[in-house]
């Protein structure tokens, strides 16, 4: 009888099994636009809540939509604070926790809104006519700070106002340009400059604290927050550039500024010719503690953690014999330490660092994770995690006992229905025979005894790297769902694996990435008797779409290639692009001082190669790989007679972010790869 009961448990569980596993799919477009984001988690000065945004995307209305929500710091049911069509984000409590103020669009422009965490109704703080954004309070409550783009020599937001209804109302909108950075990223500077504003928390009138012709925050190589109030409200440090070269799109200069919130003298803190930003006072206000890279010039150089001691004067780098660059950093309750986090080897480290010993103590490590925040008394860290197929949700850490604990669970619904394949670590011999590491991703319901072409992604950057992470526009999982075998490789150049690793790609873009991405391939196809070798396809974007390119000339082994944004000719995207520091550090000077490098280096050099069937993608709002590089590729291939397709987006830049143009962005990129694939 036992025997009899167990057996029928097990079938049981054997029909259970298999209709639960039957009850999940493969991931959609559809399914992928429902998607929830989760971002910017705040805690409140009590410890006792924490407020975050979540962010809908809406493809009938091809737009989204972005909301207040609010879920205790203990854990249990999380509530929505804001509900209007309109976008609300960037929550900040009030010192006293009796308020959040936050930036929404509900009025037209993004202005300072506030609201009872309790409920209640929001009321309009701000009425700046270039809008507001990054909401920040003083330590006492009485003020916030906040930057809106304004005309430098306008004395006040009346001329302003009338600038920009002139502007709107003349049929002539012809520029007339006297320097270079008259664009950045994928808008026109039109004169403009970012300037630190502080009005009342009761409100009134917003005064402009960092006047003239630069930018608070700096347009480039900022952080996610750089301005804050000292601890006892008297002084506002901020990062700006004012460095002449920065204007010439050359200079990476960032510096450390101190002004007070009532405006006036500006003192320059720091005076190092690279990049600094992110400062963070200590608690005790002793302590400003800031990132800094040593090169100027140099975009991707490694981020170090400096402490400037306010009452002895002195600077102390806290990283300097570490190989690791600082992404996000908090102080201690006590003062006595920093916790930063940083990129290793495909995933987001977090640590802390002792002020006076200077020892690095390893507290979290082997996950995604991101938007660190303190609780009040010092036990819990509060961040988003995620992973390759699991979007971004709050957690929490007891930074005792390391027990890791789920807040929120924002789409369990969906993800439930969802059938998605965890990332898959391995690591090869690349180029110069250095190790080298991927991720691998299986098609859902993946069945070892079968074939399955793969589909080779390319990141970024160059100097970034793929990581276990739910990334919204080269999602592995989208890519996977069809049936392939997904691969992303952090060739030499990526971030995470030591400074000199990252280095290894200036000067080489073609060189050691291209053989790494080779040999990774090799490696995978020995290793993995599920994929099939007649079956393979590479993808990428902006550095990503210049490696297909330079693939397209250099070898034909894929079936299929996808170039997204890729840089085809270096001479010319050097002539078009908005930064200049990047190619002038990467190809050792310009076209005309160093005209090998371009040369050696352009997929443009290799046309008479060409005979891989390849997809273009380009938006023509893309100022720093412009629209032309996609325009010359295409032209090429056609002309070769290569088997070819352009997608063409005019209101979209590097990305594609509107629901509809991602939705035809995604059919346009499958069907291509199951033309050839299929």
């Amino acid at each position: 009888m036992k025997k009899r009961v167990i057996l029928f448990l097990a079938l049981l569980f054997m029909i259970f099994s298999v209709y639960a596993f039957s009850q999940t799919k493969p991931i959609t477009f559809d399914d992928f636009i429902r998607i929830k984001r989760v971002s910017d988690p705040q805690i409140s000065p009590s410890g006792e809540l924490i407020a975050f945004v979540i962010t809908e995307m809406d493809k009938a209305r091809n737009t989204s939509n972005s909301d207040i929500w609010v879920i205790p710091a203990a854990g249990g049911q999380a509530w929505r604070l804001t509900s209007n069509p309109k976008a609300d984000f960037n929550p900040r409590w009030a010192p006293d926790g009796k308020k959040i103020a936050f930036i929404s669009t509900r009025g037209g422009t993004p202005q300072v809104w506030m609201i009872d965490p309790k409920g209640g109704e929001a009321y309009q703080l701000t009425s700046i006519s270039s809008g507001a954004s990054g909401v920040i309070w003083s330590p006492a409550g009485k003020h916030l700070a906040f930057t809106s783009s304004v005309y430098p020599d306008c004395p006040d937001d009346e001329c302003n106002k009338e600038r920009e209804k002139k502007k709107e109302e003349s049929p002539v909108k012809a520029q007339v340009f006297e320097g270079l950075l008259f664009r950045h990223w994928n808008s026109w500077t039109e004169g403009k400059r970012s300037h630190l504003f502080v009005v009342s928390s009761e409100g009134g009138k917003a005064v402009d604290i960092t006047p003239g012709d630069f930018d608070t925050p700096p347009i480039s190589l900022g952080s996610s927050q750089d301005y804050v109030f000292s601890p006892d409200g008297k002084n506002i440090c901020f990062v700006r550039n004012i460095d002449p070269e920065f204007k010439l799109s050359l200079g990476t200069n960032n510096d450390l500024f101190l002004t007070s919130p009532q405006g006036g003298e500006i003192i320059q803190l720091t005076k190092n010719k690279a990049n600094d930003n992110s400062p963070r006072y200590s608690p005790d206000g002793r302590f400003i503690a800031y990132r800094a890279m040593s090169r100027p010039g140099f975009e991707a150089d490694k981020y170090n953690l400096i402490v400037y001691d306010q009452k002895n004067q002195e600077m102390t780098n806290l990283t300097e014999k570490a190989d690791l660059s600082v992404n996000e950093m908090l102080w201690s309750v006590d003062s006595s330490s920093v916790y930063i986090t940083y990129e290793e080897k495909g995933h987001i480290s977090l640590a802390q660092i002792s002020l006076k010993t200077k020892k690095m103590e390893r507290t979290l490590e082997g996950h995604y994770i991101s938007s660190l925040c303190l609780s009040p008394d010092g036990r819990k860290m509060f961040f988003l995690k995620q992973a390759v197929n699991r979007p971004a949700d709050i957690y929490s850490l007891d930074l005792k006992t390391k027990k890791m604990e789920q807040l929120t669970a924002v789409n369990s619904e969906l993800l439930s229905k969802l059938e998605m394949n965890p990332a898959e670590e391995f690591w090869f011999d690349g180029a110069a025979g250095e190790k080298v590491q991927g991720f691998l991703v299986k098609p859902p319901f993946f069945d070892p005894s079968k074939k399955y072409p793969l589909v080779m992604l390319i990141h970024g950057g160059p100097q970034n790297a793929w990581s276990d992470n739910f990334h919204y526009r080269w999602n592995a999982q989208m890519f996977a769902s069809p049936g392939y075998v997904v691969a992303m490789v952090n060739f030499h150049g990526s971030t995470g694996f030591g400074q000199l690793f990252t280095d290894s790609i200036s000067g080489d873009w073609g060189g050691k990435p291209f053989e790494d991405i080779m040999l990774g391939l090799d490696y995978l196809l020995s290793r993995y008797d599920f994929i099939d070798k007649s079956r393979l396809a590479a993808a990428g974007a902006s550095y990503g779409g210049y490696m297909i390119d330079w693939i397209e000339g250099h070898t034909d082994r894929f079936k299929c290639l996808v170039s997204h944004s890729g840089v085809f000719d270096l001479r010319s995207m050097y002539g078009a692009t908005d930064e200049l520091w990047f190619p002038e550090w990467d190809f050792r000077g310009t076209p005309w001082s160093n005209k090998e490098s371009y040369e050696k280096w352009s997929p443009s050099s290799y046309v008479e190669n060409f005979k891989t069937p390849c997809l273009v993608i380009h938006g023509q709002n893309d100022f720093r790989v412009p629209v032309t590089q996609g325009f010359q590729f295409f032209t090429s291939l056609q002309r070769k007679g290569v088997p070819s397709r352009m997608l063409y987006f005019p209101d979209e830049d590097h990305f594609v972010q509107k629901p509809q143009n991602a939705e035809l962005w995604w059919k346009t990129v499958l069907d291509w790869l199951d033309k050839y694939l299929k």
